[in-house]
């Protein structure tokens, strides 16, 4: 018996190993499928949607030639189509299920060619290459891949996407352990089979045969009539035993059976759940590492214009109070060589994004930004992007007050609504905000708005409010007036709503300052920043200097109440003109 459970244990395990190494060996399968065409059109863009490339579970591997300049980039689905625009044609690349190829279709349309798509805020990573292009990735669904060579000559024309197949073999691995477990267990039974056949040998001799033993006598014993059984009489007996089993029936019944509300009349009444509808936000418009790469761009550009006094350049990546703000001091420093430059755009830290939810154009991202020197004031930006084409452009740039605590936003994942600024929900109207604040810097507490604003800590009334106002009005020789005066600016005010139904509200104010004489013959003396501007130092008409102030708020809900914080602000001299 030892020997056949040793034979036994012996082809088990070289069942179980074979059939383990096989797995791994001649039954693997393959681990990749690769898929390609050749797009035969002059057309300048081609598109791989994310179903094409989700067509295999895992990741993909997309290979390109065809052409000197290669470009690729993957972004969301609808960003990629609404950069490729209604009018534009393009090769739309599917897979074949009957074949498992790639399949180009053209999408016709009256423009064929595209601007350089290189370095777009849409995209959330893009590659360059000239004459081959291979990159991996790992995208769901709702994200494409759009193709360009120089948006002039066509697209690459050999496509293919290459997806790595799960041919893992989870169970080989156990069976060659079991495998090898039944080896040894079957080397024990062979073992023990041996030592027990080498201690049965030795000399054996014949035992002699015993007497029998007389058989006993049988005895047979007397039949008798058996005696009946008793019997139950009547009809409780039967009761006895029908009754606990309907009883416990009728008690497993109703441990199943859902209990129903009842009202006084006796009938039942049936309970549904109510289904809650779910609410469908769009998308926000960038994600968080897509939000900190345009930033980065963003401060780069700036920084280089900057060193310059680039004027052109700064205006591809900033747009209306910040442009005008940044130009101006361009101008001034091309005269007053030391004049300061305003804060730089830090590229080091992103601490909180906001993007608008939105799918389609403008859109807008608040981004708060901090230097990695911790003594300078954190920045918040209000980036916006007009249209598909176009990049993202500082709107403003506001230096965040000292000891300010922002309001709590969404996370970026998921966004916020900006809303138009004629909303009436809360403290203020968004669109009245900046004559509110302008009014309270002209008139101080005698302002209709004044107790609007919480003035603690406001250090922008302290340099430009009635005080300081009053103050340089003395400075003024009894020949000439100063006045002041404000209005809102043309910068766009922006809404974007916090945790608690409250907004954050960015909007200009542009104020200005008139001196003139008072007396025939008698002049006024221009700062040098403003004559700069100006281009003359002394006048005998008057000066006026404009200013723009980017103004930053959290304004609280209607229904909770409470004062309008100003968060953060930038001012600075924006234009000058002779009376």
């Amino acid at each position: 018996m030892r020997l056949v459970l040793a034979i036994i244990s012996f082809s088990l395990a070289a069942l179980l190993i074979g059939f383990g190494i096989a797995q791994r060996t001649v039954l693997a399968g393959p681990d990749h499928i690769t898929a390609a065409v050749e797009t035969t059109s002059d057309a300048t863009v081609t598109v791989i949607d994310g179903t094409t490339l989700n067509s295999f579970d895992r990741g993909q591997t997309i290979r390109l030639t065809g052409a000197d300049t290669i470009f690729a980039a993957y972004g969301r689905t609808g960003d990629v189509l609404a950069w490729v625009g209604d009018s534009t044609s393009y090769n739309k690349i599917s897979l074949d299920p009957a074949t498992n190829q790639l399949v180009s279709t053209l999408v016709a349309g009256e423009d064929t060619e595209v601007p350089d798509p290189a370095g777009s805020d849409l995209w959330l990573a893009d590659y360059t290459e000239t004459k081959s292009l291979g990159f991996t990735i790992n995208v769901p669904e709702d994200i494409s891949v759009l193709i360009v060579s120089d948006g002039v000559e066509p697209a690459p024309s050999k496509v293919s996407v290459t997806w790595l197949l799960d041919n893992s073999t989870p169970f080989a691995g156990p069976l060659v352990i079991s495998g090898a477990i039944l080896l040894l267990l079957g080397l024990g039974f062979l073992l023990w089979a041996v030592n027990h056949i080498r201690k049965s040998r030795g000399p054996r001799r014949k035992q002699p045969k015993l007497p029998k033993v007389p058989r006993k006598p049988t005895y047979k014993p007397v039949k008798r009539d058996p005696q009946p059984a008793a019997i139950a009489r009547g009809r409780r007996s039967a009761g006895m035993i029908a009754v606990p089993t309907i009883l416990a029936g009728a008690l497993l019944l109703s441990g199943c059976t859902a209990p129903l509300a009842t009202v006084d009349d006796g009938t039942t009444l049936e309970t549904a759940a109510t289904a809650t509808p779910e609410t469908e936000f769009e998308t926000p418009a960038v994600t968080e590492p897509q939000a900190k790469r345009i930033v980065n761009r963003i401060a780069t550009t700036i920084a280089e214009a900057d060193k310059g006094g680039d004027a052109a350049l700064v205006a591809t990546r900033m747009d209306g109070p910040a442009l005008d703000l940044r130009t101006a001091n361009y101008a001034v420093r091309k005269v007053v060589a030391d004049f300061a430059l305003p804060p730089a755009i830090p590229a080091s830290t992103v601490e909180i994004t906001l993007p608008q939810q939105n799918d389609s154009w403008p859109r807008t991202v608040l981004a708060v930004v901090q230097d990695a020197d911790t003594t300078v004031a954190p920045q918040a930006l209000i980036l916006i992007q007009d249209d598909p084409r176009s990049q993202y452009k500082v709107h403003y740039a506001m230096a965040l007050a000292p000891g300010t605590v922002f309001p709590k936003v969404p996370p970026a994942s998921i966004g916020t609504a900006r809303l138009s600024a004629d909303q009436k929900i809360f403290t203020a109207v968004p669109a009245e905000l900046a004559a509110a604040y302008g009014d309270t810097l002209l008139l101080d507490s005698k302002s209709e708005f004044w107790d609007l604003f919480d003035t603690e800590g406001d250090s922008l009334r302290a340099g430009v409010g009635k005080a300081a106002q009053d103050a340089k009005k003395a400075e003024v020789p009894s020949t000439a007036e100063l006045t002041f005066s404000n209005i809102p600016g043309e910068g766009q005010v922006v809404v974007m709503v916090t945790n608690d139904n409250g907004a954050i509200v960015a909007v200009n104010l542009s104020e200005s300052e008139t001196i003139k004489p008072l007396e025939v013959g008698a002049a006024v003396n221009a700062p040098s920043d403003v004559a700069a501007l100006l281009g003359k130092a002394l006048s005998t008409r008057g000066i006026t200097a404009n200013y723009g102030d980017q103004l930053l708020f959290y304004v609280p809900p209607a229904e909770n109440g409470g004062k309008i914080i100003l968060l953060g602000y930038s001012q600075g001299l924006v234009s000058a003109v002779e009376l």
